[in-house]
């Protein structure tokens, strides 16, 4: 648990340049308790403590306005930043290095006790807002842009932006750092720009037509 401990305030230093030092980290980060408390809250899941494990997952959410349910299974240095409102479902499973900023919901969307909540993969971005509904994965490296609604799945290295989200692919993650994340391709966007960029080289094009036809013109009258 110490191990752990020691690779998240690693990971925020390394995440979050207005952190200052390990005291700061320890004792002012609400992301960081809540990955404590839910640690210790999962084992006591795993091994059928439901109501004691749920109780401890309610004090958390009370000291830090982040909810993470018990039964959800966590990878390594998770980042929660600025974390107020975050929602983490039952069956929702997070990856290694996944960043996560506040007003998140990885939200279920059936009543049938199954594996109902997203997957999400490592080396994830998920901006201010998003919602994730379903038992959909998210695949590494993915960036899901902030207030996005995402009902599919993520390719591993695209984008998902949008309400409903749409899917770009192909972008370079030194374009697109882990914490600028409205900076995210928006594939609606590119279309629209493409489309106005072949519109204007078609107009230069039908302008030099024209001039061109107009210039034989005035050489066969001078003839």
């Amino acid at each position: 648990m110490f191990k752990l401990l020691k690779e998240d305030v690693k990971n925020i230093f390394h995440e979050d340049p207005a952190a200052r030092s390990w005291l700061e980290i320890l004792f002012c980060y609400p992301g960081l308790h809540a990955v404590i408390i839910h640690r210790f809250a999962h084992k006591l899941w795993l091994h059928k403590f439901y109501f004691i494990a749920r109780f401890i997952s309610h004090i958390g959410r009370f000291f830090t306005g982040i909810e993470i349910h018990p039964g959800a299974k966590i990878g390594r240095r998770l980042f929660i930043d600025h974390g107020m409102g975050v929602v983490i479902g039952e069956t929702a499973e997070i990856g290694d290095d996944v960043l996560i900023y506040k007003g998140v919901l990885l939200g279920g969307t059936s009543l049938k006790k199954e594996k109902r909540h997203p997957t999400i993969g490592d080396n994830v971005v998920i901006g201010s807002n998003a919602i994730i509904l379903g038992a959909l994965i998210v695949g590494d490296n993915a960036r899901i842009g902030a207030a996005s609604v995402v009902t599919h799945d993520v390719p591993a290295n695209a984008t998902a932006v949008g309400v409903p989200a749409r899917i770009s692919m192909g972008y370079s993650e030194k374009e697109i750092e882990k914490l600028e994340h409205a900076r995210l391709p928006d594939p609606i966007t590119d279309v629209m720009r493409f489309v106005l960029e072949e519109q204007i080289k078609s107009e230069k094009k039908l302008k030099q037509i024209i001039a061109d036809f107009q210039k034989q013109l005035e050489e066969k009258s001078e003839k």
